[in-house]
């Protein structure tokens, strides 16, 4: 999970307003600046439309790479220059940085603490503007004014110059950027009337681990509104004065204009992961006939129409921009990566094409994504809700890839394996699809995949992740091996492994069950009870065993990376999703209550993830909300008899570790992934999680404290969360009304919201100890 303070005022002033709350845009709710000390390559790109391909931001330090492919990288608030404007971010996808300077003609970026040394400039916080769809930019030391937006699969560039003869656009096309890792093939070419083409082949870090051989490919098709008077291209240093076309590693076009004072020039281009041509035919289905100002509005009403699908209404300011920025990254997330006539890119290096309606349009669209792992605590669960198109294209997505490969991939970065931790929740994810209601798609071709992904290890390839899956489907276990490898002796995550599979298997059992497979619901069903063979009974603690079957020794459960992944044992004690009324029992409900209490309290101290900026800050606390492994277990008070301490930690959660400064956004530097953690922020804020994913054949939310005085979520039905007496003091439920009937069980039906409901909710500052007649189940 992911450098001056004194900026926060201004980052809060871009998107926040000063109008009355009736007359505000939900846009000026969103702050993109929010979080963006420490953060990942793909998390800061304003420019850019809900899970669009395009997607445009600046670029402080992107031209260093990563060295492993997952560290911080792209726009860092804590830096005081940019080196120029990157058009395309995904996880391991990174392309074609572009710059606007006057003067000496400079063609490397140069280093952050010396912008002389290239084309990079100073620029000043007070300068910038950022907001859905929109960001602008002064570059001090050329004067020059940059603005960028896009539509989905184009982007657009403003540069507004100052009186010059030697005014410069540069496009740094065959250089590292971000995630993409080595370069290992680029081309650009001036074609003349403005027209410029080009692509860019790398190999990213992670597509080095998972598929080796692999590559991304990234193509682009632009055209500038002024003929420049001089150009000429480059290999980083070495430049070619009168030169329209070049290739290879370090390929780069500058062109040079003569402009009057505050001369504007602008260019487009169109993107694609498929051909030059496809980004041509990109570029003029999407904006042939569209200039600049025109798709910044555009781009601002789609915002406008996504972000409004969730209305919240109430009087606390700050709270509305965590849930919309929040939002806005979730909608932000995992972009195209499929052209408008349906073209994507195959896992095998091949050209699919997406079945066409009778129209000729893309039955569905293909997307590019991170790793799901944890996105069943936030993205599905919000996706089922507000956004089951997108999610059906998410199934269809991760279909077309095993269709052609043989595999699910939990990443893919064109289709390429670039599995985020070496497991894979994709199987998950298309059960509590289909569960959801979700269906628009081959169902048994999804059920074989899903199937394959907890329990065929015959011939697996690393890209699909649980290269120890024999061991857990043969002999129930896998052995924990010192180490960062997993291979079928073992793991150095094994215990962590064991909790997702069983997970993983139960998910999958629901779905056999409910297609009528009896074989394989019972089959999946045995494993998803491995777990309980990892519970240590004299320590309440699940623990690593070795190769004799005894559990490790020593054993320190504040240890993390012995046996679990990205976290330790008291965090992953609690990872039982499936089945936590089992971990209940065997714990002793008192017991499991007062630990889980008393880790909450422990952690409040801390912001519940550590203060320091660090993607990992949090591995060796009891309870760390910045990542994955916890994101559940607030809510897991819902199963025992005291469910009012969900409401209690779930807000204070919400209230603490979230915050609205560029340091303080998603805990202190800490890794936002794509979206997972705005999702949880927004679920939470409504009142409404499951522990368990969506994934049993009827699956229910549970109640938590919402956050506003109404919440209204559009659909093909509306939902209206009412509720009354809210404030900062009021956490607890009081009385839960469902279509004016009263709610005494813990569990809300997602298909009761699916229809449309009325929700009625009063809250107040002392636990209702009855409310809830029931646990949930």
């Amino acid at each position: 999970m992911k450098k001056i303070f004194c900026a926060f005022a201004f980052f809060v002033s871009l998107s926040i307003v000063a109008t009355t709350a009736q007359d505000k845009s939900v846009l000026s709710y969103v702050n993109p600046n929010i979080g963006t000390a420490h953060s990942r390559w793909f998390f800061y790109t304003p420019a850019a439309v809900p899970f669009g391909m395009a997607k445009l931001a600046p670029s402080t330090d992107g031209s260093y790479g990563n060295k492993q492919g997952w560290e911080a990288v792209g726009y860092d608030s804590r830096h005081n220059t940019i080196e120029g404007f990157a058009c395309l971010h995904e996880f391991q996808v990174g392309g074609f940085l572009i710059a606007g300077i006057t003067g000496k003609l400079q063609t490397t970026p140069g280093l952050l603490e010396e912008p002389e040394s290239g084309y990079r400039s100073r620029f000043d916080k007070h300068d910038e503007v950022a907001s859905p769809g929109y960001y602008k930019v002064k570059l001090k030391d050329y004067n020059v004014t940059v603005e960028l937006t896009a539509t989905s699969r184009v982007g657009f560039q403003k540069y507004t110059f100052p009186k010059s003869d030697s005014a410069y656009i540069i496009l740094d096309i065959g250089n590292k950027l971000g995630e993409s890792g080595d370069v290992k093939d680029a081309s650009v070419t001036y074609l003349g009337d403005g027209k410029i083409e080009g692509w860019v082949i790398t190999y990213p870090e992670y597509v080095k681990k998972y598929q080796p051989g692999g590559e991304v490919r990234m193509y682009f098709s632009g055209v500038i509104n002024k003929a420049p008077y001089a150009l000429g291209t480059f290999l980083k240093n070495k430049q070619h004065h009168g030169d329209t076309t070049i290739s290879g590693v370090g390929s780069g076009l500058f062109l040079q204009f003569k402009t009057s004072a505050s001369e504007s020039i602008e260019f487009k281009a169109g993107f694609s992961y498929t051909s030059v041509e496809n980004a041509r035919t990109n570029l003029m289905a999407e904006a042939k006939d569209l200039n600049f100002a025109s798709a910044k509005e555009r781009a601002e009403k789609k915002w406008t129409d996504e972000l409004s699908k969730i209305k919240v209404t109430g009087t606390d300011e700050t709270s509305k921009v965590k849930f919309y920025t929040g939002l806005f990254h979730a909608l932000l997330g995992r972009g195209l990566a499929s052209d408008v006539n349906g073209q994507f890119p195959q896992n095998d290096g091949s050209i699919g094409q997406i079945p066409l309606n009778k129209k000729g349009v893309p039955t569905f669209q293909f997307y590019n994504t991170d790793a799901i792992w944890g996105g069943n605590w936030n993205l599905t669960q919000l996706w089922a809700l507000a956004w089951p198109e997108y999610y059906n294209d998410f199934v269809q997505t991760q279909l077309m890839v095993y269709k052609n490969s043989g595999w699910l991939g939990d990443g893919i970065a064109n289709s390429k394996f670039v599995s985020g931790v070496g497991t894979n929740f994709t199987g998950l994810a298309i059960a509590s699809a289909f569960q959801s209601g979700i269906k628009n798609y081959d169902v048994e071709t999804a059920f074989q995949a899903a199937l394959k992904n907890e329990v065929g290890y015959q011939a697996r390839i690393e890209g699909a992740g649980k290269m120890d899956l024999k061991s857990f489907v043969e002999q129930r276990k896998i052995d924990y091996v010192p180490g960062w490898n997993t291979t079928e002796k073992g793991s150095g995550f094994s215990v962590s492994h064991i909790l997702e599979y069983s997970y993983n298997s139960y998910a999958v059992a629901q779905l056999a069950k409910a297609l009528g497979k009896k074989k394989e619901y019972e089959q999946l069903l045995k494993l998803s009870t491995v777990w309980e063979d990892y519970y240590d009974d004299d320590l309440d603690f699940i623990r690593p065993r070795v190769s004799d079957g005894k559990f490790l020794e020593p054993f320190d459960p504040l240890a993390p990376w012995i046996g679990f992944q990205e976290g330790n044992a008291y965090q992953y004690t609690f990872y039982v999703p499936h089945t936590p009324e089992k971990l209940i029992a065997r714990m002793g409900e008192k017991k499991f209550i007062n630990r889980l209490d008393s880790i909450f309290r422990v952690s409040e101290k801390t912001k519940f993830g550590g203060a320091d900026i660090n993607a990992f800050a949090g591995l060796t606390y009891v309870y760390n909300h910045g990542n994955q492994p916890n994101l559940h277990i607030a809510w897991l008070f819902n199963f025992t008899s005291q469910p009012w301490r969900t409401q209690k930690w779930v807000r204070t959660i919400l209230n603490d570790f979230y915050g609205t400064e560029h340091i303080h956004g998603y805990g202190y530097g800490q890794d936002e992934d794509q979206g997972q953690l705005g999702a949880w922020y927004v679920m939470a804020a409504i009142g409404l999680f499951d522990v368990k994913g969506l994934v049993e054949m009827n699956p229910t939310f549970q109640f938590g404290s919402p956050l506003f005085d109404k919440i209204e979520i559009s659909g093909n039905k509306r939902v209206t969360i009412q509720v009354e007496k809210q404030s900062a003091e009021s956490t607890y439920l009081q009385s839960v009304h469902v279509n004016n009937k009263k709610i005494t069980k813990n569990a809300l039906p997602l298909s009761t919201l699916q229809n449309g409901a009325r929700l009625k909710i009063v809250l107040g500052n002392t636990p209702n100890e009855s409310l809830f007649q029931n646990k949930s189940k």
